[in-house]
C-alpha cells in the first residue's frame, strides 16, 4: 500500500508530528514498507489459531499483604527538598 502526502499530512496532524520536506519522504516510504509488510500478514493461514492475550507465559508472583513497621511521619519529611508542616510540598503540574 501506498501512503499519499495527504495521507501522511493526516496522520502527523493526529499524531502531532512535525517534519520536514525530506523528513516527510523518509516518513512516507518508512509507512509504506510497514503497511506492505502488514499486507503480508494477510496471506498466513491462521484457521484454528487462537488469539493470545500476553506474549509470555510468565504469571505474576504475587504476596500477601502483611502489616509491618512503617517509617516514622518526621523520618519520612527529614529529606523533603521542601516541606510544609506535615506534608511534601511539590511544584504546581497542572495550570
Amino acid at each position: 500500500m501506498k501512503i499519499d502526502t495527504n495521507t501522511l499530512k493526516k496522520i502527523a496532524h493526529l499524531a502531532r508530528l512535525e517534519f520536514d520536506e525530506k523528513g516527510a519522504e523518509k516518513m512516507t516510504a518508512d509507512m509504506s514498507q510497514i503497511l506492505d509488510w502488514v499486507e503480508k500478514l494477510n496471506e498466513v493461514d491462521t484457521e484454528g489459531v487462537e488469539p493470545i492475550t500476553t506474549m509470555s507465559s510468565e504469571i505474576n508472583v504475587l504476596r500477601e499483604d502483611k502489616r509491618g513497621i512503617h517509617l516514622p511521619h518526621e523520618d519520612a519529611l527529614k529529606n523533603a527538598p521542601q516541606k510544609d508542616s506535615d506534608y511534601f510540598r511539590v511544584p504546581k503540574v497542572i495550570e
